[in-house]
């Protein structure tokens, strides 16, 4: 007699085990971030759970959730046990969380250090493979009153008009100029063309008397200020 296979369904695991009765039970905070995906795909392979299954995958990423949510659905699919409506749900789920990163920064409006601009950049653009150049448009306060994406390149670069900043700037009523891109290579170094930039639109800017307060270049999980380093 052949045995049937042991099923790893959430609903026939113990209820100490089970994630989802552990969140109504011990709150969001007790669970590991495996066992809340897990409760989203709900049940494993024939030779996993569901938990098991979804530390594989965090650790196929060094357990780092935005890693995690930089896969692709086909890359989640290469995990045995995830089909494609799990790796939707995954995906989903991720992107929620990295939209409410972004609704959190955009409520830090003034602007205080190049710190802030970092926590409002970072959930824009931290994650990004390509590149992509902000501007952030403040008044006399220092708060933020406008931000718009001016251009979006290449994982080599992007384009800068000068004119279409300072248009924009007129047209809110700004101040007050912070320059902001990323870096999808990690490395916090400016380039000459960096450099230039800033120093273009800093001229170009002075000369309708509004002030460039900084550069930041993001990454993942640091920045690069202009004006700390005393670029500017």
């Amino acid at each position: 007699m052949v045995d049937k296979p042991t099923s790893f369904s959430i609903k026939n695991w113990s209820q100490d085990d089970q994630p989802r009765e552990k969140l109504r039970d011990k709150g969001r905070a007790a669970l590991s971030d495996a066992e809340l995906i897990a409760i989203l795909i709900g049940s494993g392979n024939r030779d996993e759970s569901a938990v098991a299954l979804c530390k594989r995958i965090f650790a196929s990423v060094d357990n780092n959730l935005n890693a995690l949510g930089k896969l692709s659905i086909k890359q989640l699919m290469a995990f045995k046990g995830i089909g494609e409506a799990k790796a939707i749900t995954i995906a989903a789920a991720l992107e929620l969380g990295r939209r409410r990163r972004v609704e959190e920064a955009l409520q830090l409006e003034k602007i205080e250090s190049s710190r802030s601009v970092f926590n409002l950049m970072q959930p824009i653009l931290g994650d990004l493979p390509h590149e992509e150049f902000w501007i952030l448009y403040l008044n006399n306060s220092n708060k933020v009153i406008h931000k718009s994406q001016l251009s979006k390149g290449g994982i080599t670069g992007t384009l800068v008009d000068v004119r279409l900043v300072l248009k924009n700037a007129l047209e809110v009523g700004a101040t007050a100029l912070i320059l902001c891109h990323n870096h999808p290579s990690g490395t916090l170094k400016p380039s000459q063309a960096d450099r230039d930039i800033t120093k273009k639109l800093k001229a170009a800017a002075e000369s309708l008397d509004i002030k460039v307060l900084d550069h930041l270049i993001v990454t993942e999980k640091a920045y690069f200020s202009f004006a700390d380093d005393n670029l500017l």
